[in-house]
């Protein structure tokens, strides 16, 4: 059974509306796209991201390459090229280039994408090809509080797709080979006010299996899965703790009714899930089982007031495949407050 609708146009890829003149938006107002891919025999995590800020006719991203689990600040990492404050960029026969060398090359909109970046020293590049082995499928907000503060006059919205990626990277001078499946995510005329919300640590776990099987969701850790948390935050037990959550099961596209996410492990420093559990059910009733660990992890730039991690994770179906794909994670003062609290008493 189906239930997903209002799926993207394919021109959705292109959507970067600026306020025509007379128009007032919110100065909050933001569009986004996210591409990543990994090397996982090598535990090397790739995080690419325009944020577009239209009021201000500006923009914020870069990339980020991580490697391995000990990346505490994002300045650990093994290149790092996130500049807050940048032209807005301009779409040129579907292309879009930011400042700061990221060109994203829309071959076959909704479907194929080229990706490609080499750094100032050119000690670093990439160049890859995304193409599209799931439908282009709608989504909520991300962030807490983007649904609270909407305007549904602007018409918000997402995106998500699963994509195989070929190519190559250049990593500080050495070559590696890519050919993975990631997923990528877009946002448009969301408002991201970077205010403090009290809420859980908000988990994105995408996962291809192959095209049998692929899943999606975001949300926090149960209630009942006893979370490290559930001394600093009050949910309502009764309510979905997933945001959205979908499955493609051999081409088709459903809609999920329940999550169960259970973190087994945290970071002893970084304080995010590196070994988890997840049972979902779609919407015929048929039940999958997720087990997943980090194998790459690293702190990200992001707001001030906001803490964000990317991963690679390594996740096994009930049948025993395997996918890797990124894991993400972002929380804000409470939460960190508390868990360094709790390291200080260990």
């Amino acid at each position: 059974m189906s239930l997903i609708i209002n799926t993207p146009p394919a021109e959705s890829d292109l959507w970067v509306p600026v306020p025509a003149a007379g128009e007032v938006w919110n100065t909050h107002t933001i569009h986004t796209h996210y591409f990543g891919f990994s090397v996982p025999e090598a535990q090397i995590g790739v995080f690419i991201y325009v944020r577009y800020q239209p009021v201000f006719g500006l923009c914020s991203g870069g990339v980020c390459i991580f490697q391995g689990l000990d990346n505490l600040r994002p300045l650990d990492i093994e290149h790092n090229n996130f500049v807050v404050t940048m032209p807005y960029p301009q779409v040129q026969g579907g292309v879009i280039e930011t400042a700061n060398g990221l060109r994203l090359e829309f071959i076959e909109l909704g479907r194929k994408v080229r990706l490609s970046y080499r750094s100032a020293d050119g000690k670093t590049a990439f160049d890859i090809v995304q193409t599209a082995t799931t439908p282009l499928l709608p989504r909520g907000h991300v962030m807490p509080g983007e649904d609270r503060d909407a305007d549904p006059g602007m018409k918000p919205g997402g995106s998500e797709q699963f994509m195989h990626c070929v190519g190559e990277l250049q990593l500080n001078g050495q070559t590696h080979r890519v050919d993975c499946y990631p997923v990528r995510d877009r946002s448009w005329r969301q408002i991201r006010t970077e205010d403090e919300v009290e809420y859980p640590p908000v988990g994105w776990s995408p996962m291809y299996f192959g095209a049998d099987l692929s899943f999606n969701q975001i949300g926090y850790e149960s209630p009942d899965a006893d979370p490290v948390w559930k001394d600093a935050f009050t949910v309502d037990p009764a309510k979905p703790s997933h945001y959205f959550a979908w499955v493609v099961r051999n081409g088709e596209p459903r809609n999920i009714v329940r999550v169960r996410r259970k973190v087994l492990r945290y970071h002893p420093q970084l304080f995010a899930a590196i070994e988890q559990d997840i049972e979902a059910e779609d919407t015929s009733g048929e039940i999958y089982r997720f087990h997943g660990q980090a194998i790459a992890m690293a702190q990200l730039p992001s707001w001030p007031n906001n803490l964000f991690i990317d991963s690679v994770y390594r996740w096994t179906d009930a049948k025993g495949q395997v996918a890797h794909c990124a894991y993400q994670e972002a929380w804000y003062h409470r939460f960190q407050r508390h868990m360094r609290a709790r390291r200080l008493q260990a």
